[in-house]
């Protein structure tokens, strides 16, 4: 229940200490923010396109197919197309140019799927072979993935502008 979670901080301090350490990429919090929010969604992402009945630890494409509400149409294409959208985030994250949209972007995209995650619960869709996650803990998850997406998009300007700066004038 706690790993996605854990995915998420661990890569941010990850990349946070990678800072400190003198890695000058990673030396702002939203960006590392940005970095951490990528990992999360690599994996996140990856569960969309598992097969059934894979060795893997972790849910796979049916589960997430179980997850999608019944009002929604065409349930597995919306599930593939939701880990595309996921891993075209984390593409935009990592990328300074891209990291203002796509962090709004995401966060809209967590909003969209928050539905998915109170069928989810309410209806206990269990994940991977573990318990269904319950609301209490869906909904502060979804909170928190919204505003780690929103907090990468700050300095944004300000790391596009020192690349900027960086680049050799013609004379």
């Amino acid at each position: 229940m706690f790993l996605t979670v854990f995915v998420l901080v661990g890569a941010l301090l990850g990349f946070r200490l990678l800072g400190a350490l003198g890695v000058r990429r990673f030396a702002s919090w939203p960006v590392s923010a940005a970095h951490g929010m990528a990992v999360l969604l690599l994996v996140t992402a990856s569960a969309h396109f598992v097969p059934a009945g894979s060795p893997l630890p972790m849910p796979g494409h049916a589960d997430m197919v179980a997850m999608v509400p019944p009002f929604v149409p065409f349930p597995s294409f919306v599930v593939y197309l939701t880990g595309v959208l996921e891993l075209l985030g984390a593409a935009g994250l990592v990328l300074a140019r891209t990291r203002r949209p796509a962090g709004y972007a995401l966060a809209l995209l967590f909003v969209a799927m928050f539905p998915a995650n109170v069928h989810a619960a309410l209806a206990e869709v269990p994940l991977g072979g573990d318990e269904a996650t319950p609301l209490w803990f869906r909904t502060p998850e979804q909170v928190l993935f919204i505003a780690v997406a929103l907090w990468a998009t700050r300095g944004s300007d300000r790391m596009l502008l020192s690349v900027r700066r960086r680049q050799p004038v013609a004379s």
